[in-house]
């Protein structure tokens, strides 16, 4: 019973370091990857198992990872700032398109108006002279 206590524990153990890892590196498996062998590197530095030159190159490799990280973020929230200021100037054309129609519709609306009351002045002006031209060679 003590020894699958002790692999319970054991799992566990991994479990939780692989967690704390990932977490650090972002959700990155291959970041998290690299930082854990960084860290093994140290610590064999530390007993001096490991050479400077191994923990340099994990140390690197970690700052590469987490500079790849960094940058995918940047594209990524410039991709969302490019979306947002779209959806905005797609805001802005589409009421700039209804300003537009409603202008349009009251123009015409005032231009028939305008040619309504001319057509009508002109029309009354001929009645009169037509029944004064008519007068002077005997019409009504």
């Amino acid at each position: 019973m003590s020894s699958s206590r002790l692999w319970q524990i054991v799992g566990g153990a991994t479990v939780l370091g692989g967690g704390y890892y990932l977490y650090n590196a972002g959700g990155s498996p291959k970041a998290a990857e690299k930082r854990f062998e960084a860290d093994l590197s140290k610590a064999g530095q530390s007993m001096g198992v490991t050479s400077k030159t191994k923990e340099t190159q994990k140390v690197a490799e970690v700052s590469i990872a987490d500079a790849g990280k960094k940058i995918d973020d940047f594209v990524k929230d410039a991709k969302t700032t490019t979306s947002n200021i779209d959806k905005k100037l797609e805001g802005y054309r589409a009421q700039a398109e209804k300003t537009i129609e409603t202008n349009l519709k009251e123009g015409r609306t005032e231009a028939n108006k305008a040619i309504d009351s001319f057509d009508k002045k002109v029309t009354e002006e001929a009645a009169k002279a037509k029944s004064t031209v008519g007068g002077w060679f005997g019409g009504k």
